[in-house]
């Protein structure tokens, strides 16, 4: 079974999918790195011996190559006049709705990775407590700018 944003939504840069990968393999290479040397110095002379790095090794690799691209498909988002639409998850799916009335302030935000694949996020800031905070990553800044600059002539227009 194959579940995915809805078809009305827009995707994220396929960049998206490789900054994913990258900040997967940066997670897992210490822990890696940690698993050999445990394994070296307790576990080798045992029957347990190989076990851990195994271990680590296969959830890496589930974590770097598989997962990225089930985030991928399943994160998109929908503009219109009145508001952004953000739709994520594979296990846990969430559909948030932000109404521009709410919203009290837009950042965009680039990371190192990101700068390295020209990607950024959208951080909108709104009114509240619960999800107060709705961040939409994997855009191109150009992209991101556009969005923020379309909220926010959308709030000045509603504020004249």
């Amino acid at each position: 079974m194959t579940v995915a944003v809805p078809s009305d939504l827009r995707p994220v840069e396929v960049a998206y999918k490789t900054s994913l990968r990258v900040r997967a393999l940066l997670f897992w290479l210490p822990l890696l790195i940690g698993s050999f040397i445990t394994d070296r110095l307790l576990l080798a002379e045992t029957g347990w011996g190989g076990l851990a790095p195994s271990l680590v090794v296969l959830f890496a690799f589930a974590g770097a190559v598989y997962a990225p691209g089930r985030v991928y498909r399943r994160l998109g988002y929908a503009l219109d006049d009145r508001l952004l639409r953000v739709v994520r998850g594979w296990m846990f799916h969430t559909d948030t709705v932000v109404p521009f009335v709410k919203v009290q302030h837009i950042d965009v935000t680039r990371g190192p990775i990101d700068k390295l694949f020209d990607l950024a996020s959208l951080v909108v800031h709104t009114a509240g407590t619960h999800n107060s905070v709705v961040t939409l990553p994997g855009l191109s800044p150009e992209t991101a700018t556009s969005i923020r600059d379309a909220i926010r002539a959308e709030i000045r227009a509603d504020a004249e």
